[in-house]
């Protein structure tokens, strides 16, 4: 599922509060975002679209509940983002992020569990 970055930044807050209202959604981002309750209100509907996201009635607001868990989402994201840059291969991503970045010493041992329980 594709998603933008705003919408992105609307599916962290329903992730952390699920079956919140738009103006609650709105109240999240206002330290972070400038945008208008209307700007909330469009996003959560195009979310609602594509499936992401789901509202049901209380009262005279929705409250709306994130469709997707936030790690299928960051799964497939990632997934995808290997297949488009990187032909589906981890290692070349890996190299890139040890080469650009670097890696710390808690990063090489979380990489060496993670490689060792992969082969078992």
């Amino acid at each position: 599922m594709q998603v933008t970055d705003a919408e992105l930044d609307v599916m962290r807050v329903l992730w952390a509060s699920p079956g919140i209202s738009a103006a609650d959604v709105h109240t999240a981002l206002e330290g972070q975002k400038d945008w208008s309750r209307q700007t909330v209100k469009t996003l959560l509907t195009r979310l609602c679209e594509k499936g992401a996201v789901s509202a049901e009635a209380d009262g005279r607001k929705f409250l709306y509940t994130a469709q997707i868990s936030q790690d299928d989402y960051e799964t497939g994201a990632a997934k995808s983002f290997v297949d488009k840059v990187f032909s589906g291969r981890a290692a070349p991503l890996v190299a890139h992020l040890a080469d650009s970045r670097g890696l710390t010493e808690d990063d090489i041992a979380e990489l060496e569990s993670l490689i060792e329980r992969l082969k078992s």
